[in-house]
């Protein structure tokens, strides 16, 4: 990834985490439940977890069971990893992974106001995980491999740290047909998850060639429009703001993290606005195994 676009990724989820978006604001609450989270789920968990970046539910296909040990590659707020962590049970384990300083800490807080024992998070990239060969049960993601530009690696490294028989269960955005050139060369569409997707083809060749088996895709058909439910939210830093209205200045003092460049949701806004991504791209459950027995 290069240092420029590095650098836009981490800026643009640095100003979510230190954003008040959260399930209590109806718009951020809707995309989740767009994308197959409950109203119970939901209320499950931190409300801070949620800031309406998923493109799916991968908990609630990954069938996890009491005492394994889970990953959430792009963990974010801590939405999957809280979820998880109650299905593994106080047995099993429930990990994160991100690279954004800021979502890290956001987690960890999360993890501490909620009372959670068997999660842990880490600051690291998912091409490169702080994690020991064959020690984990099952991977998950939730809209984050789209942004890695050597998806061959991190398919790689998740089946590094997988056991035998382990296996992958990952909600992404992957295309159907080519993207307009307008969108394929926008840094906005790449931070904003659009643009740095490939073929569903071709994601299923990197995954065959990473070594996994049983490779499965398949398009949600959910709504990539859902993203704009967080425009017009209730809430701190909503995009639909007018600047002379009132509570501008309580907007941008609240929203100072983010004051120096449009929010992530601005950016998707913006993009659907002028384009209907779903004609070229999907939201897809992505299911693979590593070979081998388990243990």
């Amino acid at each position: 990834m290069s240092e420029q676009l590095l650098a836009s990724v981490k800026s643009k989820y640095g100003a979510v985490a230190e954003s008040t978006l959260s399930s209590d604001h109806a718009g951020v609450r809707a995309v989740a439940q767009a994308f197959g989270y409950s109203s119970e789920e939901l209320t499950s968990i931190p409300a801070e977890a949620n800031m309406g970046l998923s493109c799916g539910n991968p908990t609630a296909t990954a069938r996890l069971r009491p005492g394994e040990v889970v990953v959430d590659l792009g963990s974010g707020g801590g939405l999957d990893v809280f979820l998880a962590s109650k299905q593994v049970g106080a047995q099993g384990k429930a990990i994160g992974i991100d690279m954004t300083p800021a979502m890290i800490e956001r987690a960890k807080g999360n993890a501490e106001r909620g009372g959670y024992t068997n999660v842990e998070f880490h600051l690291a990239s998912i091409d490169h995980l702080p994690l020991a060969d064959a020690s984990v049960d099952c991977v998950i993601s939730n809209c984050v491999i789209n942004l890695a530009p050597d998806k061959l690696a991190v398919f790689r490294e998740i089946a590094r740290v997988l056991k035998p028989g382990g296996r992958l269960a990952v909600s992404d955005i992957a295309l159907k047909a080519e993207l307009p050139e307008a969108i394929a060369s926008s840094l906005a569409a790449y931070v904003g998850c659009i643009a740095g997707a490939i073929r569903i083809e071709a994601y299923r060749e990197e995954l065959l060639k990473a070594g996994f088996e049983f490779v499965e895709i398949i398009d949600s058909g959910a709504d990539l429009n859902a993203y704009k439910k967080v425009e017009s939210q209730a809430g701190c830093c909503s995009p639909a703001m007018d600047e002379a209205s009132p509570f501008a200045v309580v907007q941008e003092a609240c929203c100072t993290p983010a004051s120096n460049a449009s929010t992530l949701h601005d950016d998707l806004t913006a993009l659907l606005d002028t384009y209907d991504v779903n004609e070229a791209a999907a939201s897809v459950k992505v299911y693979a195994i590593k070979p081998g027995a388990r243990s």
